[in-house]
Order: structure tokens, then sequence, then C-alpha cells
């Protein structure tokens, strides 16, 4: 099952802008302020350096990207715990998701309000974390009262759930997320059918204007910065006015403007990658003049299991995977002064692939 982000945050903080720009669903995708509350759902191709240089090597028929399936959640408000406004589809949506992209509102618009009437990240973090916070416990106090709906006898999915939701249910109440609750290997198995949200690894993503983003500052940034540090929360500053505008650029004149702005990479493709890097996922690449391909696996996958992602036959006939790491062949020029060197190696069915591997999979069914 292809793993997910969702988009969260307030209303007009710039969601359904970033699923645009990061899906390229264009004008087709309409944001919630008309009063739409179903979820907009799309997939991001994940930017790789490395199959380009791949693709200029060999000049493939075709040349495929990683990709994760982004959704665009309705904006929450206070009282979303409680079912107010698109309070139920916004929690039911997040539910759904692997991992969660917070987007901040930094930017100041005189045209497009803000919910809370002024400009406070950290304000606007909690109430987000706050609304899910208080989802969990619901949750808990759902299920706790029908494991002890029926008497002395408990209704119980494993013998620890009872203990393992009180202990969890403490820890949300001194206004802790789940995840940063250590819980043991039983534990977790304990409440493994219960779907919490405050366990869910989190992206923040601030959303600045040009101008804040040329200067390198915005209101609230060491606080923010501070914040996110000692939660251990991955920040990324985005501007989506800035990226719409690249987007209108031909691609001659998209390395100049973010020259201009004192900018290496754009902001989608810094989004991008982190929310491919908070999933857990890497990618392996193979290379060919029909095909240069990124195969998405998670970090720590042995080969023969990467094989099966390609099919299922080279996992069950695997031999050995030929390996190159992409930096090897980089420095090399070409596969064949990269054979020339030595660089490629022959690895087991027990190898843990690396980020970057470029694997040709021997095999024989």
């Amino acid at each position: 099952m292809a793993l997910s982000c969702g988009l969260i945050g307030l209303p007009l903080v710039g969601k359904t802008t970033f699923f645009n720009l990061l899906t390229h669903a264009g004008a087709e995708t309409s944001g919630f302020y008309s009063g739409k509350v179903t979820a907009n759902t799309g997939h991001i191709r994940i930017p790789d350096e490395r199959l380009i240089y791949l693709t200029e090597i060999f000049h493939p028929k075709k040349t495929t990207y990683a990709q994760v399936e982004l959704i665009d959640i309705p904006g929450l408000a206070r009282g979303a715990s409680e079912g107010k406004g698109a309070g139920n589809e916004f929690l039911a949506s997040v539910r759904d998701c692997d991992l969660l992209a917070q987007i901040v509102r930094v930017f100041e618009d005189e045209d497009t309000p803000h919910s809370e009437n002024s400009i406070d990240p950290l304000r606007d973090i909690e109430i987000i974390n706050n609304e899910l916070l208080f989802a969990d416990l619901q949750l808990i106090e759902t299920r706790l009262n029908r494991i002890n709906s029926n008497g002395k006898k408990k209704n119980m999915e494993h013998p620890l759930e009872e203990a393992t939701l009180l202990k969890c249910q403490a820890h949300l109440i001194e206004e802790q997320p789940l995840s940063t609750l250590l819980l043991d290997e039983e534990e977790l198995e304990a409440t493994r059918h219960i779907t919490f949200l405050t366990d869910k690894p989190m992206l923040i993503c601030a959303n600045l204007d040009e101008t804040q983003l040329a200067a390198g500052d915005y209101p609230q940034k060491a606080e923010l910065e501070a914040y996110c540090a000692a939660k251990n929360l991955e920040l990324i500053t985005v501007s989506a006015k800035v990226e719409e505008e690249i987007e209108e650029l031909p691609e001659d004149e998209k390395a100049v403007f973010l020259e201009d702005l004192n900018i290496s990479e754009s902001g989608l493709s810094r989004m991008a990658k982190a929310l491919y890097r908070q999933l857990g996922l890497i990618s392996f690449l193979t290379a060919g003049e029909d095909e240069c391909r990124a195969w998405t696996i998670p970090a720590g996958m042995i080969a023969k299991k990467a094989a099966g992602k390609i099919h299922s036959d080279i996992e069950r006939g695997f031999i050995r995977a030929e390996t190159v790491a992409f930096d090897k062949l980089k420095e090399a020029g070409s596969m064949a002064v990269a054979r020339e060197k030595g660089y490629f190696r022959l690895e087991g069915k027990e190898y843990i692939v690396a980020d970057g591997d470029i694997i040709n999979f021997r095999f024989n069914v």
C-alpha cells in the first residue's frame, strides 16, 4: 500500500496552493473557502538529480520518478475535535495519512484575512496540535468505555489493551503527543488496531511571502526554530506565492529567478524531498536504454525484498544484486569506467539497500 502525506493547517494558510503546485493539479482543484469539505488527493513526483544524470547518460525511452500520495485536508478550526466546522472530515482524513505536513502561515495579506485575525505561527501550531490531542483523548475514552461496558468481563482486543490505553491517556493529559511516549513491543501490539493522530510523524512548513523569503526572516522565526528543534520536528520555509511565480517561468529563466532570491533549490523541491524522507523512504535506481527509474522502498529493506518491488519473479529467483553507488558512478563518468575501477559489487539477498544504489538484479526462475 502506498504511503501518503496529508497537508493540514488552519483555513487560508496556502494548503491547496501547495497541493496544486506539488501535484500539478492546476486550476482543477478548488480550495475549501467555498464550503467544500472533501479532501483533494493526488501524487507528488519526487525530484531526483540522480535520475536526471542517468537520463543524460542512457537517453532512455522513459524516465520514471518516485511518487507519494498527497492529501489536501480541509482547514481545521478551533473545536474540530468536537465536530465543529469541517472537523469530522478533517479528523477522518488525518487518520488515513502516514505523515502530516502542517502548513503554517507567516505571510501578511490584507486581501486574505487570517482565521485568528493575526499572524502568530506558534499559536496556530498549538491550535492544530491541541485538536489532534483532544481527538485522541476522546478516542481513548470511547474505547475504554467499550472495554468496560460488559461488567466484569473486559471486551479487549489484547490482554494489555486497557493498561496501555490508560498509559496513553495519562501522557495526553500532560499535553504530550503520543509520538513522544515510549511503548514496548507488546504495548504497541496491544493498540495496533487503534489509529491515533498524535503519534503520526509531522513536518512543519512555514509559508512566507516573497520579501520574507528573500530576507530570510519572518515573524517569530527564532521562536519557531527553537520550538521545532525542541520537538524534533523538521522545519521547511517556502513561499507559495514565489513558487507560483516560478512555475509560470520558462525553464531557462527559473534558475536565474532562484539566484536573484539567493536560493539554490526551489521550495517545492525541498518540500517534496522532505516529505519523502520523513515517510522513511529511499530510492534505489535502475538504468538502461528502455527506462531509468527510481524505485521506492522503506529505508533498511534487504536486496531480495527490494527486487520484489520490480517483479515477484525477481525476488523468487534472486541470485545476486549487481550494485554501484550513484556517487561512484558519477565519479567514474560512465558504467564502463566504473567497472574498470572496481566500483561494482555483487551483494547477496541480505544486503541492506542504500539510497541511490544503482542495481541490476541477477535472478533465475
